[in-house]
């Protein structure tokens, strides 16, 4: 077969998996159960037309698929978001995660009579939610918000904690010398690492973002490519959890006001839903249907076990005294989708030829496939019945279509206002915005409130807010003040000129003069303010330290503020077309003030 039959499988593939997607909608069931059968149908037991069983690649494409999965959802999600539900998400996570495994890991052995290793390794590899499942199912629900990001909070902190039971368990197995204290160092190690390792690439990425200016938009998301990779690949060379630090490096980079973060979130979505349906795909492949008929009384029966009982009696200790009611806290331990994670979880037992592997492989995927339909398509119903839904969206899709606004030089900035930000109270005017921004729209509940220069902001609003990219670096520091204040600076007083020569310099810019978009020094004098940005081409009118001004673009001009505004009406008086003549004039207007 040729690379261009290899890349035509692929692509219809994929089409086909947005068919099922699509079908899923139509039939009221999560999307990747479709993806999941479409691979079972077109593989060995079934149209046979894609014979596939090779785990351990199906292990490598799983673990890489993951990696994926949890930074976006960190990216998305930010650390704002998680942050007043981290400690009920890390307690769902470790407790439930470890609530969930014991209990059935009791059911498998009494169930399947397993020994007592094999069974808490089952246990393990179902105990923990999935990313992909739980993001899927978010997307298109009404939950309480609170729920919501609790709920995707857990599926990004457990995977790290289950991933660390299943290693635990194979090496128990491996050495029967291995106990509980080393199960506890494994543990410190790999969650210590992971969290070290992503907290110095978070750190990195962030402060490179910020301060190095790319000169594509394009290229911003291969620098957050970069940044998951490294995260992911420092932690586990050095025997620490890799998706623990994938995840804590989209959650700062989500977090952080970055240039193109609208541009970061699509590219790494897209590349989600791609590593979503080509995990559901590939796994799909690697089950043989006519398997799982000689488990499925003992695969229902653990399902239910997990799903009923084991879940929701973990969620319901690990979320004692957190706020949540008994409504909510069904919900959450209903919502503990099983999904790819557990499935690929499932191959270690193979690839490190654990006797009964591939009994423990068909009844995991047993066990996800029932809890993903019956789960999947209920927690909706089920939440709107215990009365524990609301008017928005979970995951609130952006108001603004991001790919024409990166063609315009701009993205847009969704700032939600908390109670005690400085801001509160404060009406739009007093926000202090710059000529390169505008509040779009004030989403406050189920309204979308057009902004006034007297509309007053509330806690709770959501403030969306266009920015030219050029500018987005220095909006993160008035961000910071709508949290602390104060909202209006002082007046920055410029430093009188020391003598009012005449305009001597005026002369083409030169690309050894840096950019003149925004310039750092013009001529050896330290630039102290940005006045105006020119918008249709590079060019800005800056002040000097000096107390002298600059006119930076195709032509630099540099003196007092009077004289340069006769070089701009000068300028004004022989310009030839629209643009030139709105940016002189504008030059004119700052320089008169």
């Amino acid at each position: 077969m040729g690379e261009g039959e290899r890349i035509l499988i692929v692509g219809v593939l994929l089409a086909l998996g947005l068919v099922a997607s699509l079908a899923a909608g139509r039939l009221q069931l999560p999307g990747l159960v479709l993806v999941l059968g479409l691979g079972m149908l077109l593989g060995s037991d079934g149209l046979g037309l894609i014979s596939f069983g090779d785990f351990e690649v199906a292990r490598t494409a799983g673990i890489v698929a993951l990696a994926l999965i949890l930074f976006e959802g960190g990216l998305t999600s930010g650390f704002n978001e998680i942050r007043p539900v981290l400690g009920v998400a890390a307690s769902l996570a470790v407790l439930g995660t470890l609530g969930t495994a014991a209990l059935t890991a009791f059911a498998a052995w009494a169930i399947l009579d397993l020994p007592l290793h094999q069974a808490v390794l089952l246990g393990s590899t179902v105990a923990a939610t999935d990313a992909a499942a739980v993001f899927a199912v978010l997307r298109g629900s009404t939950l309480r918000r609170r729920l919501a990001r609790t709920l995707e909070g857990e599926s990004g902190i457990n995977d790290p904690v289950a991933v660390v039971l299943v290693l635990g368990c194979i090496e128990a197995i491996h050495d029967p010398h291995w106990g509980v204290w080393d199960a506890a160092l494994l543990a410190v190690q790999s969650l210590g690492i992971g969290f070290a390792a992503g907290g110095v690439v978070a750190c990195g990425a962030v402060y490179a973002l910020k301060h190095i200016r790319l000169p594509s938009a394009g290229l911003y998301p291969v620098s957050s490519l970069a940044a998951a990779a490294i995260a992911f690949g420092a932690a586990d060379a050095l025997h620490g959890s890799g998706f623990l630090a994938v995840y804590i490096t989209g959650l700062a980079l989500g977090t952080a006001a970055t240039p193109a973060r609208r541009t970061i979130v699509t590219f790494h979505e897209g590349l989600a839903w791609l590593s979503q349906l080509g995990l559901f795909l590939l796994l799909g492949l690697l089950v043989f249907p006519a398997q799982l008929g000689d488990i499925a009384l003992e695969g229902a029966a653990i399902a239910v076990a997990t799903t009923v009982f084991a879940r929701p009696a973990a969620a319901f200790l690990a979320t004692l005294g957190a706020g949540f009611n008994w409504r909510e806290r069904l919900v959450l331990g209903w919502a503990g989708l099983r999904g790819g994670v557990p499935i690929v979880l499932a191959t270690f037992a193979v690839t490190e030829h654990i006797a009964g592997g591939t009994t423990i492989f068909n009844v995991v995927f047993f066990v996800v496939l029932l809890s993903t339909i019956v789960q999947g398509a209920t927690i909706q119903p089920l939440a709107r019945l215990l009365g524990v839904t609301s008017d928005e969206a979970a995951i609130p899709a952006p108001l603004v279509e991001p790919a024409l606004l990166r063609r315009l030089g701009a993205e847009t900035i969704q700032y939600p206002v908390r109670d005690g930000d400085a801001v509160v109270g404060a009406a739009v005017r007093e926000l202090g915005l710059p000529r390169e921004a505008l509040l779009n729209v004030i989403v406050r509940g189920t309204r979308a409130i057009p902004p006034r220069g007297s509309t007053i902001i509330e806690a709770g609003d959501q403030l969306h807010v266009l920015v030219r990219q050029e500018a987005a670096l220095d909006f993160r520091a008035l961000l910071a003040r709508w949290r602390s204040g104060p909202l209006e600076l002082a007046e920055r007083r410029r430093p009188m000129p020391r003598s009012r020569p005449s305009v001597t310099t005026v002369r083409p810019w030169d690309a050894a003069d840096g950019d003149p978009s925004r310039p750092a020094g013009v001529a050896g004098r330290r630039v102290i303010e940005q006045l105006r940005t020119r918008r249709d081409e590079p060019g800005a009118l800056v002040a000097l330290d000096d107390g002298r001004f600059a006119i930076t673009g195709a032509l630099l001009a540099i003196g007092p503020a009077g004289e340069l505004q006769a070089v701009a009406r000068r300028r004004l008086s022989g310009a030839s077309s629209a643009s030139d003549r709105a940016w002189w004039r504008e030059v004119v207007g700052a320089l008169a003030r």
